[in-house]
Protein backbone atom coordinates (compact mmCIF):
# COMPACT_ATOMS: atom_id res chain seq x y z
CA UNK A 1 0.00 0.00 0.00
CA UNK A 2 0.99 3.65 -0.78
CA UNK A 3 -0.26 7.21 0.15
CA UNK A 4 -0.54 10.23 -1.14
CA UNK A 5 -2.34 13.50 0.22
CA UNK A 6 -4.43 16.15 -1.77
CA UNK A 7 -3.86 19.12 -0.31
CA UNK A 8 -5.09 22.37 -1.01
CA UNK A 9 -6.97 25.49 0.99
CA UNK A 10 -11.07 24.74 1.45
CA UNK A 11 -12.86 25.57 -1.78
CA UNK A 12 -9.71 24.31 -4.35
CA UNK A 13 -10.95 21.64 -5.83
CA UNK A 14 -9.16 18.44 -3.94
CA UNK A 15 -12.67 16.88 -3.60
CA UNK A 16 -13.26 17.47 -7.89
CA UNK A 17 -9.72 16.47 -8.28
CA UNK A 18 -10.30 13.31 -6.21
CA UNK A 19 -13.54 12.49 -8.39
CA UNK A 20 -11.55 12.62 -11.66
CA UNK A 21 -8.50 11.22 -10.21
CA UNK A 22 -9.84 7.73 -9.00
CA UNK A 23 -11.85 6.47 -11.74
CA UNK A 24 -7.93 7.37 -13.41
CA UNK A 25 -5.98 5.01 -11.22
CA UNK A 26 -8.58 1.99 -10.95
CA UNK A 27 -8.42 2.38 -15.11
CA UNK A 28 -5.27 1.35 -14.72
CA UNK A 29 -5.70 -1.85 -13.00
CA UNK A 30 -4.80 0.05 -9.66
CA UNK A 31 -6.62 -0.80 -6.35
CA UNK A 32 -7.87 2.64 -4.85
CA UNK A 33 -9.16 3.96 -1.42
CA UNK A 34 -9.98 7.59 0.09
CA UNK A 35 -9.01 9.02 3.60
CA UNK A 36 -10.90 11.90 4.33
CA UNK A 37 -10.69 14.67 7.28
CA UNK A 38 -13.74 16.50 8.09
CA UNK A 39 -13.24 19.63 10.09
CA UNK A 40 -17.14 19.78 11.66
CA UNK A 41 -19.08 16.61 12.96
CA UNK A 42 -20.40 14.71 10.31
CA UNK A 43 -22.60 11.89 10.33
CA UNK A 44 -23.15 8.83 7.99
CA UNK A 45 -26.10 7.64 9.51
CA UNK A 46 -29.55 8.87 9.30
CA UNK A 47 -31.49 9.60 13.21
CA UNK A 48 -34.33 7.12 13.61
CA UNK A 49 -32.58 4.02 12.02
CA UNK A 50 -31.90 0.88 13.94
CA UNK A 51 -27.60 1.84 13.73
CA UNK A 52 -28.23 5.19 15.14
CA UNK A 53 -30.70 3.78 17.46
CA UNK A 54 -27.51 1.85 18.98
CA UNK A 55 -25.14 4.67 18.55
CA UNK A 56 -27.08 7.16 20.53
CA UNK A 57 -28.01 4.24 23.23
CA UNK A 58 -23.72 4.28 23.69
CA UNK A 59 -22.11 1.66 21.72
CA UNK A 60 -18.54 2.52 21.03
CA UNK A 61 -18.98 0.71 17.59
CA UNK A 62 -21.83 0.06 15.14
CA UNK A 63 -21.08 -2.42 12.63
CA UNK A 64 -23.49 -2.51 9.73
CA UNK A 65 -23.50 -4.82 7.21
CA UNK A 66 -25.32 -5.66 3.73
CA UNK A 67 -25.07 -7.86 0.54
CA UNK A 68 -23.52 -4.32 -0.52
CA UNK A 69 -21.05 -2.99 1.83
CA UNK A 70 -19.77 -2.93 5.60
CA UNK A 71 -19.52 -0.03 7.30
CA UNK A 72 -17.76 0.60 10.96
CA UNK A 73 -18.82 3.60 12.57
CA UNK A 74 -16.37 4.67 15.85
CA UNK A 75 -17.61 6.71 18.91
CA UNK A 76 -14.54 8.83 19.97
CA UNK A 77 -16.93 9.99 23.07
CA UNK A 78 -14.45 12.47 24.39
CA UNK A 79 -10.89 10.21 22.99
CA UNK A 80 -8.42 11.97 21.05
CA UNK A 81 -9.16 12.13 17.25
CA UNK A 82 -6.91 9.32 15.77
CA UNK A 83 -3.67 9.66 13.70
CA UNK A 84 -3.31 9.45 10.21
CA UNK A 85 -1.41 6.48 10.79
CA UNK A 86 -3.44 4.75 12.78
CA UNK A 87 -6.47 5.50 10.20
CA UNK A 88 -4.14 4.09 7.33
CA UNK A 89 -3.59 0.76 9.37
CA UNK A 90 -7.32 0.24 10.08
CA UNK A 91 -7.65 0.24 6.06
CA UNK A 92 -7.73 -2.90 3.36
CA UNK A 93 -4.67 -3.55 1.83
CA UNK A 94 -4.67 -1.37 -1.53
CA UNK A 95 -2.77 -0.33 -4.18
CA UNK A 96 -2.82 3.59 -2.86
CA UNK A 97 -4.53 5.68 -0.72
CA UNK A 98 -5.66 8.76 -1.38
CA UNK A 99 -5.53 11.37 1.75
CA UNK A 100 -7.78 14.82 1.40
CA UNK A 101 -6.42 16.77 3.84
CA UNK A 102 -4.22 16.32 6.79
CA UNK A 103 -1.63 18.87 5.05
CA UNK A 104 0.71 18.92 7.74
CA UNK A 105 0.86 15.78 8.13
CA UNK A 106 4.35 14.19 6.61
CA UNK A 107 3.00 12.18 3.89
CA UNK A 108 3.98 13.19 0.53
CA UNK A 109 1.48 15.39 -1.09
CA UNK A 110 0.27 17.11 -4.15
CA UNK A 111 -1.05 20.53 -4.45
CA UNK A 112 -4.19 21.94 -5.65
CA UNK A 113 -3.66 25.61 -6.13
CA UNK A 114 -6.92 27.94 -7.27
CA UNK A 115 -5.86 31.15 -8.09
CA UNK A 116 -9.16 32.76 -7.21
CA UNK A 117 -8.95 31.96 -3.43
CA UNK A 118 -6.41 34.70 -2.85
CA UNK A 119 -5.00 32.46 -0.43
CA UNK A 120 -0.73 31.82 -0.54
CA UNK A 121 0.14 28.18 -2.37
CA UNK A 122 0.85 26.26 0.32
CA UNK A 123 3.91 24.29 -1.26
CA UNK A 124 5.70 27.77 0.16
CA UNK A 125 8.20 26.15 3.45
CA UNK A 126 6.34 22.48 3.39
CA UNK A 127 8.44 19.67 1.89
CA UNK A 128 5.83 17.17 1.74
CA UNK A 129 4.44 19.07 -1.33
CA UNK A 130 5.96 16.91 -4.53
CA UNK A 131 3.91 18.80 -6.79
CA UNK A 132 1.09 21.10 -8.03
CA UNK A 133 -2.34 20.98 -9.69
CA UNK A 134 -2.97 24.15 -10.25
CA UNK A 135 -6.06 26.12 -12.29
CA UNK A 136 -2.94 28.74 -13.66
CA UNK A 137 0.51 28.08 -14.64
CA UNK A 138 2.91 29.35 -11.98
CA UNK A 139 6.47 30.14 -14.11
CA UNK A 140 8.04 30.45 -10.20
CA UNK A 141 7.31 27.40 -8.44
CA UNK A 142 10.08 25.19 -7.29
CA UNK A 143 8.40 22.31 -8.30
CA UNK A 144 6.70 20.55 -11.21
CA UNK A 145 3.17 21.95 -11.69
CA UNK A 146 0.33 20.59 -14.05
CA UNK A 147 -3.36 21.68 -14.65
CA UNK A 148 -5.45 20.94 -11.99
CA UNK A 149 -7.54 19.42 -15.47
CA UNK A 150 -4.95 17.06 -16.65
CA UNK A 151 -5.86 14.28 -15.01
CA UNK A 152 -3.43 11.79 -16.64
CA UNK A 153 -0.41 13.80 -15.46
CA UNK A 154 -1.82 14.08 -11.49
CA UNK A 155 -1.87 10.52 -11.90
CA UNK A 156 1.55 10.17 -12.73
CA UNK A 157 2.55 12.35 -10.44
CA UNK A 158 1.00 10.18 -7.93
CA UNK A 159 2.27 6.88 -8.95
CA UNK A 160 5.85 8.93 -9.07
CA UNK A 161 4.82 10.20 -5.29
CA UNK A 162 2.98 7.94 -3.84
CA UNK A 163 4.97 6.05 -1.26
CA UNK A 164 4.49 3.58 1.93
CA UNK A 165 3.17 4.53 5.62
CA UNK A 166 6.27 2.95 6.70
CA UNK A 167 8.32 5.47 4.53
CA UNK A 168 6.45 8.46 6.25
CA UNK A 169 8.43 10.47 9.08
CA UNK A 170 5.00 11.00 10.66
CA UNK A 171 4.51 13.88 13.08
CA UNK A 172 2.68 17.04 12.23
CA UNK A 173 4.46 20.16 10.12
CA UNK A 174 3.94 24.05 11.34
CA UNK A 175 0.89 25.92 10.86
CA UNK A 176 1.68 28.50 7.82
CA UNK A 177 0.27 31.34 8.05
CA UNK A 178 -1.22 33.50 5.28
CA UNK A 179 0.76 36.76 4.97
CA UNK A 180 -1.83 37.78 2.72
CA UNK A 181 -4.27 39.04 4.87
CA UNK A 182 -1.99 38.90 8.12
CA UNK A 183 -4.01 36.08 10.16
CA UNK A 184 -2.37 32.90 11.61
CA UNK A 185 -4.55 29.95 9.79
CA UNK A 186 -3.96 27.39 12.63
CA UNK A 187 -7.86 26.06 12.27
CA UNK A 188 -7.61 26.22 8.29
CA UNK A 189 -3.91 24.58 8.17
CA UNK A 190 -5.80 21.10 9.35
CA UNK A 191 -7.38 20.99 6.43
Amino acid sequence: MRVIGLAGWSGSGKTRLLRRLVPALISQGLRVSTLKRAHHEFDVDQPGKDSWVHRQAGASEVLVVSAFRVALMQELRGADEPSLPSLLARMSEVDIVLVEGFKREGHPKIEVYRSTLAQPPIHLGNPTIKAIASDVPLPAAPLPVVSADDIDAIAALVLTHAVPPADVAWGLLPAPSCPMNGIDNRRRAAE
